[in-house]
């Protein structure tokens, strides 16, 4: 009867999955290599063909920090199950520099993507 008990409490928690976080952090360093603190960042979701969501739901923007990066969390975003989660549009400037990527954010990781400035 223990045994049957204990089989069942390690299959009943095994089972469970508990869901990680959604991070995207992009870096922007500029033309030097070097991280760029201050910079404007904004993640800017696509319209991809055939999904019926807003894109414009995903979009964030904020500031880099003091190691020119800038995290986003995108995990209240993200439902287990869900296929794939999204590519992104990375913008970014900084007094007359600026610089574009893209990002493809892959649920329940930690995605990293670097971007440099460009002097305009």
């Amino acid at each position: 009867m223990i045994l049957g008990s204990l089989a069942f409490v390690i299959m009943v928690s095994s089972s469970c999955n508990k869901k990680k976080d959604t991070i995207a952090i992009i870096t922007i360093v500029d033309s030097s290599n070097h991280v760029v603190s201050g910079a404007y960042v904004k993640l800017k979701g696509t319209p991809t063909p055939g999904w019926p969501g807003d894109p414009t739901r995903l979009d964030q923007e904020m500031m880099t920090d003091a190691s020119g990066q800038a995290r986003f969390d995108y995990s209240s975003m993200y439902h287990q199950g869900q296929a794939g989660f999204a590519v992104m549009d990375i913008i970014t400037f900084k007094d007359s520099a600026t610089g574009e990527g893209i990002i493809k954010i892959i649920e329940e990781e930690t995605n990293h993507e670097t971007v440099m400035l460009i002097p305009l």
